[in-house]
């Protein structure tokens, strides 16, 4: 009997809702009400600043789960059979995620947090800084290259068998890497913070999502998409509460030195862009169609900005410069991905002209 099955592509993701658009806006407004929180109510911020078990803080450890989960409730690690049949644009966005954009972050903060910029920051918060870029860097897309993938009509099996893939080295290479980058930048390691971390934000999240998800499929699609339609506005929500806490504690540091944000942001932008140049021109070398080279393209330049995040409070704390570095992450993400997915779009032509076959 033969069992070989042929897959439907699934259903394509929905275009970039009005919310996720303006991401960026709802993030600066959380600026604002962090910074007000912060100066107007002190005593009951720093209570929840105290709610710390084994460093994890309590509240916050909670929004990251409401965050990531509705998030990986997506992937399907029933893709990975996939990966063979568009291996040269897996293989790119392999070496441009895990082999690439680290190294670069790290030589980009080095270059510009502790050269250029080093007179302007605030001595203690340079390793800091760095470290909060490293984990950045470190932790590949995992939800919203969907959205961008649906913008540049890219092949939907692709994008989901390399996101399932990078999801799964996730759980064994975010902690090395990110060790081994904060060691080589003469950050102190704490390797059970770090772990606890992944065990946390990384490992627990994904086998409960895995599961949910079972238990919704063996219910039907329609209550599948029921439930991702319901929970994801879940994600953004505990986002936007995490980010005023965080900014009530970053508030005073802020205030001091208003600028901080925009030389943290110089570094990512450089970071984005190269990336996302680089892995969509390998693609083109190497004769894979369009539809592949964006999503491959698009997830080599986005981060998982909610676990790196989660990774620097945990590491790090609150009133961190890790902390603060994760978050200008989060506020130009939307508005450069955008620019990104604008440019892959015009330049289909120059890219299938060029395209080997």
């Amino acid at each position: 009997m033969n069992t070989t099955t042929v897959l439907a592509p699934p259903a394509a993701p929905a275009p970039m809702k009005v919310f996720e658009r303006y991401l960026t806006v709802w993030v600066f407004l959380c600026i604002v009400a962090g910074i007000l929180v912060g100066q107007w109510l002190p005593a009951p911020v720093q209570a929840i600043g105290r709610m710390e078990v084994a460093k994890v803080n309590l509240p916050v450890g909670l929004l990251i789960w409401v965050m990531i989960i509705p998030m990986l409730l997506k992937v399907d690690f029933g893709a990975l059979h996939q990966v063979s049949r568009h291996w040269r644009g897996i293989g790119v966005t392999l070496f441009v995620n895990w082999a690439v954009k680290p190294f670069s972050m790290a030589l980009l903060g080095w270059i510009f947090v502790r050269q250029v910029f080093a007179p302007h920051l605030p001595a203690a918060q340079l390793d800091s800084y760095v470290a909060g870029l490293i984990l950045l860097a470190a932790a590949p897309c995992t939800a919203m290259v969907f959205v961008w993938s649906r913008l540049t009509n890219g092949h939907p099996l692709f994008t989901l068998s390399q996101v399932a893939l990078n999801d799964t080295i996730m759980v064994f290479a975010f902690a090395p890497i990110v060790a081994l980058l904060l060691g080589l930048s003469s950050i102190t390691v704490p390797w059970d913070t770090l772990l606890t971390s992944v065990v946390l934000y990384i490992v627990i999240p994904v086998v409960i999502a895995q599961l949910w998800r079972r238990s919704l499929l063996a219910r039907g699609p329609a209550a599948f998409d029921a439930a991702l339609a319901r929970t994801g506005p879940w994600s953004i929500a505990a986002l936007l509460v995490t980010l005023v806490l965080l900014f009530a504690f970053q508030g005073e540091a802020i205030l001091r030195q208003p600028l901080v944000i925009a030389m943290l942001a110089v570094p990512i932008l450089i970071q984005v862009v190269f990336n996302s140049a680089l892995a969509y021109w390998l693609n083109r070398r190497l004769g894979e169609p369009h539809d592949v080279a964006c999503p491959s393209a698009l997830i080599g330049a986005s981060n998982f900005f909610e676990l790196a995040v989660a990774a620097a409070i945990s590491l790090f704390g609150f009133e961190s410069g890790a902390a603060l570095a994760t978050v200008v992450g989060v506020l130009i993400e939307v508005p450069v991905m955008l620019l990104v997915v604008r440019v892959v779009n015009r330049s289909k032509g120059w890219y299938e002209a060029g395209a080997r076959r």
